[in-house]
C-alpha cells in the first residue's frame, strides 16, 4: 500500500494536536472523528493520523474495536511499516540490550518505549517470546518474525499470547510457533547467580519476569545468612536470588504447583535445593497461617499481581495492598526487612506507598524505607507514557 492510498483519521477540532507532536503515542476513541468510513476500518489498519486542520501528524495502527483508537508507530511521513521498519526498531533494541547484559537472556522489546506499541518480546538465548498485545502486531506478526530472527540471530520464535491487554484490543489468546521448534523442556536462565526456569509455552506471559532483576539482586545483599519468605514467589524470583546470595533458607508461596515445581527445579539446577522449602496456597491465607505457626524470616518479600490494573479498581487494589503488608509485617522479625512490590500502573508510588505504610502500622510495626526499585533498564520508561512506569518496589526495615 503507497503511501497516497493509506486511509486518514482526523482529530476532534478540541483535541490537542500538540499531545502528539510532544510525543504522546496513544489518541483515544472520543478525540477522533467517528464517521461510518473509519468505523469501518479494520482492527490493525495502518492510517495517516490529521489534526482539525488536515496537517500531518503521525502514521498510526487503527483499532476501532479499542478506546485506544490510534497508536502513534512513526512521525515520518514517508515511512513504510514493513520488515524493514520493524529491522531498525528492533536493532535499536538490541543494542542498548547487549551494552546492559553480557548474556542473551533480557526483554528485548517493552512496547511504546522501544517504538514498537503494544509488542512485548523476551529473549531466552536462541528463543524469543512475542507477545503482540495489539492489533496492528498481531496483523504484521509475520514480518515482526521475520525481522527479529534477521537482527538478533535467534532460532525459535514463539507466540504466547494472552491476558487482559489482548482482551481490551477485542484479541483472543494464542500461542504458536512462529519460527523454528518450542522448547520440550523448561530453559534454564542464568540470572544474579542462581539458575532460573522458564516454561515459555505453559507459564505464565513470557515464562518469567525480568523486571524484577534489580529488585530481586537488592534483596540479595539482605539476605546472606538470614532467613527468607517469598509470597507470591512464581518460579522463585527473590527466594532463588537470595539462597544464591548465602541466604540460610526460603519459604517459596505461590497458588501454582507448575511455578513452585520450577522454583525447586530452578533451587536443584543452583545447587541449593535443600535449602528451598515451597507451599502451595492462597496468599493471604498463608500469611495468616504462618502467623498462627508462630513462624518469622528475617527478610519477607511479597510480589503480587497487580491489584488495581485499571482506575476502577485503584481503591480496592489499594486496600489489598494494605492487606499484605499488614498481614506479612508481623512476620519480619526485629531489625529483619520487607519488602513490598506493585505492578499495578494505576497505582502510583505514592498511593502505592501510602497503602504499604498504612499496613504496617495498623500491625503495630515502625518502619525505615531504605531503598525503592523499579524496573530493569531492559524496561525502558517511555516519558511521555506513565503507563510504562508500572513496577515499583519498597524495602523496609522494621
Amino acid at each position: 500500500m503507497t503511501q497516497s492510498s493509506l486511509p486518514f483519521v482526523r482529530l476532534k477540532p478540541k483535541t490537542k494536536p500538540q499531545v502528539i507532536r510532544h510525543g504522546f503515542p496513544w489518541v483515544y476513541d472520543n478525540e477522533v472523528v467517528t464517521d461510518r468510513r473509519t468505523k469501518s476500518l479494520k482492527a490493525g489498519t495502518i492510517a495517516i493520523l490529521e489534526d482539525a486542520d488536515r496537517n500531518f501528524l503521525a502514521l498510526v495502527a487503527v483499532n476501532p474495536n479499542s478506546k485506544i483508537f490510534c497508536r502513534v508507530l512513526d512521525r515520518d511521513p514517508d515511512a513504510i511499516i514493513d520488515q524493514s521498519w520493524f529491522a531498525a526498531r528492533l536493532s535499536k533494541a538490541l543494542t542498548l540490550r547487549e551494552t546492559l547484559f553480557e548474556r542473551p537472556f533480557y526483554r528485548l522489546v517493552h512496547a511504546e518505549a522501544d517504538g514498537l506499541p503494544g509488542v512485548i518480546i523476551d529473549r531466552f538465548g536462541d528463543t524469543a517470546v512475542v507477545q503482540p498485545n495489539a492489533a496492528w502486531a498481531d496483523v504484521l506478526v509475520d514480518a515482526l518474525c521475520a525481522a527479529l530472527i534477521d537482527v538478533s540471530g535467534v532460532e525459535n520464535v514463539i507466540m504466547n499470547a494472552s491476558g487482559r491487554a489482548r482482551a481490551l484490543e477485542g484479541l483472543g489468546d494464542e500461542a504458536r510457533v512462529l519460527a523454528g521448534v518450542a522448547p520440550e523442556r523448561p530453559v534454564p536462565v542464568p540470572m544474579n547467580g542462581a539458575t532460573y526456569m522458564a516454561d515459555l509455552i505453559g507459564g505464565q506471559k513470557t515464562g518469567l519476569f525480568f523486571d524484577q532483576r534489580p529488585n530481586h539482586a537488592f534483596a540479595a545483599t539482605l539476605a546472606n545468612g538470614k532467613s527468607v519468605l517469598d509470597v507470591f514467589s512464581h518460579v522463585g524470583g527473590f527466594s532463588l536470588a537470595c539462597l544464591a546470595a548465602g541466604a540460610s533458607g526460603a519459604l517459596a508461596v505461590d497458588g501454582s504447583a507448575g511455578a513452585l515445581e520450577l522454583a525447586q527445579s530452578g533451587a536443584d539446577h543452583s545447587g541449593f535445593g535443600v535449602a528451598l522449602e515451597t507451599r502451595k496456597g492462597d496468599a493471604f491465607a498463608a500469611l495468616e497461617a504462618l502467623a498462627a505457626e508462630g513462624r518469622r524470616f528475617d527478610v519477607v518479600i511479597c510480589d503480587p499481581p497487580a491489584f488495581a490494573p485499571n482506575r476502577k479498581a485503584l481503591e480496592a487494589g489499594l486496600r489489598a495492598y494494605e492487606r499484605i503488608a499488614r498481614l506479612a509485617a508481623p512476620l519480619v522479625a526485629e531489625n529483619g526487612y520487607l519488602v513490598l512490590c506493585s505492578c499495578s500502573h494505576a497505582a502510583d508510588l505514592q498511593k502505592f506507598r501510602t497503602a504499604s505504610v498504612r499496613g504496617i502500622g495498623r500491625a503495630n510495626r515502625q518502619a525505615q524505607l531504605i531503598h525503592t526499585g523499579f524496573a530493569g533498564a531492559d524496561h525502558p520508561l517511555m516519558p511521555q507514557l506513565a503507563e510504562s512506569g508500572y513496577l515499583k518496589a519498597l524495602f523496609f526495615r522494621l
